[in-house]
């Protein structure tokens, strides 16, 4: 599929179809398209009335135009109220718009949506972002996929006074996103630590990344116990993965992503049974997944700022080698946990890979996990959790967040809750009460970071969609990939 600018007028473009975008409440047809309404001998004003079309955010109507016109159909995609949009509302509509498409089985299509509030350049991006997104399918694991086939050719986005570098932008970002997607969609009798590791050393060969891979007897050295106490149950070895992109000039900053990489999660002797969703802990790499699709995006992006991509990647199995609750760990700052609940491994794991990231001197560090229940209970489905020891630093991943079009909420770091996660055996236990867990994983995960400005994103609910949206399947939705390339762009 081809997605391009077009500088026709909508008056003029002949193809399949045309889509337009109409404002609820706001349903009286501006100029532009009251002269393409007559032209068309009020298709435009009869779709409108015949449907009882009211521009409600995500809705959609398509009409057949008959006579001789060069335009052979006519799709309506409402954007809600004016003064709630925001550029999400684009990429939504773009989405909604590609479905339709999709559906009817279009070759060829325009999109002309533009806006007063927002450069051509954004809206280009963001449209071609919905597009791509609401078209992947991922076919990898059914044995017939013909029904599914997409027979759009073409995609044209008109009245957007912008070069093609916008489109460009929204195919490297997307293929980010559809990567953390896969990795999130693809069953941990796919990706586990060893394929992980391979996918690592496919994207440093293919975008010229730096790696480094710890094996386990290098985590040892390290004394990286307490990602190791996770990984030893699992007959697959262990992978501490390390991906660094440089710019070719003197970098501005140094930063460091830091994603939770449980490629499954059985909860370990404190297993998780039938109901809990153990059948879904394929998706408990989704902190990994955003980091290594981030890491896709940024290389071919190429901002002047070094990143450090960090994953200490295993599986949470059981075994005669398992840990069990009450045993005692130490992580590689020297501080001990005892393991309350072997079902709180990410943070276990996170705790090494945070003291690792610690050392590196970068200016930030950010880590992303799907951390805890307890956070989707607080924010719901739709929003991930933000704690940080940095306003600055959090105000710089909200503002990501906001063009990303994904939402983050920020959570106290409430330290007197951290008394529940005392142990009168050890400098700490992994787990505090059923209430405010969210936040004590949070405070968990803080003791690790001495010298960094950090964030820490729970994003337990949004990397997971039960349901299709207008851009996201259901399954993995890549959460946070577009956040932290924004982030890194400084955007």
């Amino acid at each position: 599929m081809e997605i391009k600018i077009n500088n026709i007028s909508k008056l003029d473009w002949t193809g399949d179809a045309l889509a337009i975008g109409l404002f609820a409440e706001k349903l009286e047809l501006p100029p532009d398209l009251k002269l393409l309404d007559n032209k068309l001998d009020g298709i435009l004003t009869e779709l409108i009335a015949d449907t009882d079309f009211k521009g409600k955010i995500g809705t959609t109507s398509i009409e057949r135009i008959g006579g001789k016109s060069p335009l052979r159909k006519i799709i309506l995609v409402g954007l809600g109220k004016e003064e709630d949009s925001c550029l999400d509302t684009f990429r939504q509509a773009g989405g909604s718009i590609a479905r339709v498409a999709k559906k009817a089985k279009l070759k060829t299509l325009s999109i002309a949506l533009n806006h007063e509030n927002y450069d051509d350049e954004i809206l280009a991006q963001v449209i071609t972002e919905g597009v791509i997104l609401a078209l992947h399918q991922d076919n990898r694991f059914k044995s017939d996929t013909e029904d599914n086939s997409i027979s759009l050719e073409t995609v044209e986005l008109l009245d957007l006074s912008t070069s093609q570098n916008a489109i460009e932008k929204a195919q490297k970002i997307t293929s980010g996103v559809i990567l953390a997607r896969e990795l999130v969609n693809a069953p941990a009798n796919v990706i586990n630590p060893l394929t992980m590791a391979e996918m690592a050393q496919n994207l440093a060969s293919e975008y010229g990344l730096e790696l480094t891979i710890l094996e386990q007897e290098d985590c040892e050295k390290l004394g990286m116990g307490s990602f190791l106490g996770v990984a030893k149950a699992s007959d697959l070895p262990p992978k501490f993965i390390h991906l660094v992109y440089k710019p070719q000039n003197t970098p501005k900053r140094k930063l460091a992503i830091v994603g939770k990489g449980l490629t499954f999660d059985s909860g370990g002797l404190n297993l998780k049974v039938s109901g809990s969703g153990i059948e879904t802990m394929k998706m408990d790499m989704g902190g990994a997944a955003a980091t290594f699709g981030a890491a896709k995006s940024i290389a071919q992006l190429k901002p002047d700022v070094e990143i450090h991509f960090i994953s200490a990647v295993t599986e949470n199995m059981i075994s005669g080698k398992a840990m069990h609750p009450g045993d005692i760990l130490t992580a590689s700052n020297g501080k001990t946990i005892e393991v309350n609940n072997t079902d709180a491994e990410g943070r276990l794991t996170l705790a090494d890979a945070l003291v690792y990231a610690d050392k590196l001197k970068v200016d930030a560090i950010v880590d992303l996990a799907t951390l805890t229940g307890a956070c989707i209970v607080a924010l719901g489905n739709d929003i991930a959790g933000l704690w940080t020891t940095d306003d600055d630093l959090a105000n710089e991943l909200k503002n990501a967040s906001q063009t990303a079009g994904e939402k983050f909420w920020q959570m106290p770091l409430e330290n007197k809750y951290f008394e529940q996660m005392k142990s009168s055996i050890a400098d700490m236990k992994n787990t505090g009460s059923r209430a405010g867990g969210s936040i004590t994983a949070a405070l968990f995960l803080q003791q690790f970071v001495k010298h960094t400005p950090w964030v820490h994103l729970d994003i337990a609910g949004p990397v997971w969609a039960e349901k299709p949206t207008a851009i996201d399947n259901e399954g993995g939705t890549g959460f946070a990939v577009r956040t932290l390339v924004n982030w890194a762009l400084n955007e």
